[in-house]
Order: C-alpha cells, then structure tokens, then sequence
C-alpha cells in the first residue's frame, strides 16, 4: 500500500461534504496520504476544510489536508479526482420541474429522465467537462470518481469527450438490497443481487441464497405480487407485469416512462413524496439545518463520529481497490459497457455488478437483457446520447431531437416551447447556446 493524492471537487456541499470527509478521513489504510479539497465559492470551501481538520486531528488519521479555490493548483500528481459539483441544484431543479408542467408534461422528479433530466445535462456536463478536461491536462493517470447526477449521462460526457478513466456512483442499490429483505424476510447479508440496466432504472436479474444457492427469485415474485402496492406501487405493477423487478426506487424509476405520472401522483398525494412532481416547501429550511449543523461540528458542540464512514456511498472503498489491486466485488458501478449488456450499445454507461482491481472495474456479463427492458434501456441511452451532445455543442437542434425522443414527450410544439424556456430561464448557465 501506498500514499495517494485525493482531490474532492465540490466539496462545499452541504449535504455531500462532511460525509463525503467522513469516508475519507475514517479509512486507517489511506494514513499519510494528500487530501486537496476544492470549491470555487471560498464561503462553503472554508468550514468544510475546518470540518476535515477536526475529523484529522480527533481521529489521528494523519491526512495532510489542503484547501483551494483553484483547481489547477490541486491537481498536479492526483491519482483520484472525486467529483460532486452542481450549479445552483435546489432552486435550477425546481424550474426544470415547473416549465413543463406549465405545459401540461407532469414528469416524475426530472433529476435524471424527462424534459428535467434534459435541462439538468445541459448545465451540467459542460460544467464536469470542464473539472475532466483539467484532470485530463494536469492528472492524466487519475481516477475519475463522479457523484454528479444526471450520472450516466456526466460519466458518457467525460468518457466521450476525454480520455479519462471515469466510474459513476450511485447508492441506489442499497435500497434495492434492503427492499428485497423485507420482502423475503432475510437479512442483506444472506443473499446474493444481481443487477443490471441503468443507474436509477436497474432491474433485479437474479437473487440467491449465499448458503444455499437456492434461486430466491420465484420467492420474491410472490412475496411483492402480496406486500401492499400503496407503499411502492409504481415498481410492484412492472415487477407484475414484466416478471422483472425494477429499482431503485418509485421516483427515478418513474422518469423514464411515460405512463407513471398518474400513479406517482397518487402516491404523492397520499404518502407526501415530497419531490415526485413539485412541492419544495422546506427545501430551503432543510439546508440552512445542514449548515448549523456543520458549524456545530466545527465549534466543537456536535460530535463528529455519526460522520465516521457513514455515507453508504462506494466511492472510497473502491479507490482502495484501485490503489491495492484487491479485486473486490462492487453490486453496482456505471461504467462504459463493454459487451457487460450484449444488446445494449458499446460505450454507453451501463449500471452492473463488477470485480474492482489495480486495472480498473470490470463489469459483470449479462448477455442479453430481457426484450422490453433493454427495450426501454435501448432508448434513454439514445436520449442520453443526444442529450450530451447538445450539452457539449449548444446545438439546439439536438437538444431538441433529445427531448423529442424521450417517451415522457409527446407533442413537438410542447417539446419546443419546453426548450425554449428552459434555454431562456437557464441561459446563465447555458451560454454553449448562445450565439
């Protein structure tokens, strides 16, 4: 084992920040390794660089801490780059979800799918393009390590536009594992998942006793065609209809299709799912807790061990593979597909099981999805795909083909007033659109 140069990118987030130092910090086998933290707004860089100096010196994790608001400053010699930026996420969110209900398109969440998603690449990737691009020129041989969403379609951007060696984190799967529990009434620790698709939109492919190696599967259908549907009942009436189980959870599945708006309206109405169509009361409030919080931490009257590798997020543990060549077994990373998903394209961000050493992850083979799941995970990728692109190019034309092809869009005069306020609305952050 050996000392590493980790740079986080955006660590000024209040929600992301302490715990993503907390991961870090509380890893004994990275002693004596650089910490470089990064964020342009020196408002939210300075008490997160206090955090880690008191998460540093409380639990003796001997860490060389460093802080700037240059980038290029903090990325000569890295050998990770953790990324988490976003450009004003609560507020710009909340217009991706309004504009297209003014028009009547009553999206699901519009993070990752749907005209939202379309609106969060275009302001998203050209900013991790640019945090890529830098680590291209300054780090090459690092390790890219996203947490930014919408992540397939940040990671595809990277890995398209830049040869830098990008892994997509998502903790969605934790949820998929622990819902399977309750159904089967088993602990997480005594089966086996595995699944495949993409992130926000997997499907459960195989579930097994790890005694045993019985095929829990046939369990599983009857246990979720009997639970009650009005607790998660978007992903129970396809895991009904399609004999498959989609996860993570009712709200990202829900932005890719074009038939779960009603049904997550419902189940908005009753169980106050606070952001599946549009209610943002609190959000505010909800993040000025956060920053007392971290202020508490710092001034010493709130205990910082909760934050003691407490994230549930992969991406530290897989850093440790990469540097130690462990080979260890990952339930969920998106990657580029590499034939992993057999009738899904090349280099497309695929979300699979992988084996994670000093090479890199290599993904887990599935061969061919099931026909009408790679039918739905065949065309967010084109979507994707297009989407991307007009972040990249400021090509209207393709931004509109993107939105166009999402099944959540069904009408082109609709699809083109949509774009044109979010181009109007967003243009503070969309100046690739601006001729």
């Amino acid at each position: 084992m050996s000392n590493v140069k980790i740079v986080v990118v955006g660590i000024g987030s209040a929600s992301f920040g302490p715990r993503t130092l907390g991961d870090i910090l509380a890893r004994p086998e990275l002693s004596g390794s650089e910490l470089h933290l990064v964020d342009i707004r020196s408002e939210a860089l300075d008490p997160m660089t206090a955090v880690a100096h008191r998460m540093n010196e409380e639990w003796s994790a001997g860490f060389r801490v460093h802080a700037t608001t240059d980038l290029v400053e903090a990325l000569p010699g890295a050998d990770f780059v953790i990324c988490m930026i976003e450009a004003n996420r609560d507020r710009l969110w909340q217009l991706d979800m309004q504009i297209p209900h003014k028009y009547g398109v009553m999206q699901v969440l519009g993070e990752n799918g749907g005209p939202g998603g379309l609106s969060h690449t275009l302001r998203t990737v050209p900013l991790v393009l640019d945090v890529a691009r830098h680590v291209e020129a300054h780090a090459p041989d690092a390790w890219f390590l996203n947490y930014t969403n919408p992540l397939p379609r940040i990671c595809r951007g990277v890995t398209k536009y830049t040869s830098v060696k990008t892994i997509g984190f998502c903790h969605g799967i934790g949820s998929t594992v622990r819902v399977i529990g309750e159904l089967l009434d088993l602990d997480p620790d005594e089966f086996d998942v595995r699944a495949a698709g993409l992130n926000h939109f997997h499907w459960v492919m195989d579930v097994r006793s790890k005694d045993s190696g019985e095929d829990l599967y046939p369990s599983l259908r009857e246990r979720a065609a009997a639970h009650d549907p009005g607790k998660q009942h978007l992903w129970s009436d396809l895991f009904r209809t399609f004999g498959w189980m989609p996860f993570p959870s009712d709200d990202h599945v829900g932005e890719y299709l074009p038939f779960m708006h009603v049904r997550a309206y419902e189940s908005w109405q009753k169980y106050d799912h606070d952001h599946w169509l549009l209610h943002w009361d609190g959000t505010d409030s909800r993040r000025d807790t956060m920053w007392e919080e971290i202020s508490e931490r710092i001034d010493g009257s709130r205990s910082i061990d909760d934050l003691r590798g407490g994230s549930g997020e992969r991406a530290i543990p897989v850093l440790v593979a990469l540097r130690d060549g462990l080979g260890t077994s990952e339930l969920a990373l998106n990657i580029p597909n590499d034939g992993y998903i057999s009738n899904l394209p090349d280099d497309v961000i695929v979300e699979v099981p992988a084996t994670v050493g000093a090479g890199g992850p290599e993904g887990h083979r599935f061969g061919d999805l099931p026909s009408q799941i790679a039918a739905w995970c065949s065309n967010q990728v084109h979507v994707a795909e297009l989407a991307v692109d007009a972040a990249v190019t400021g090509d209207r034309a393709i931004a509109l083909q993107s939105l166009l092809a999402d099944p959540v869009i069904n009408d082109i005069d609709t699809a083109e007033k949509i774009l044109d306020e979010y181009l109007s609305v967003h243009s503070e952050w969309l100046p690739q659109f601006v001729s």
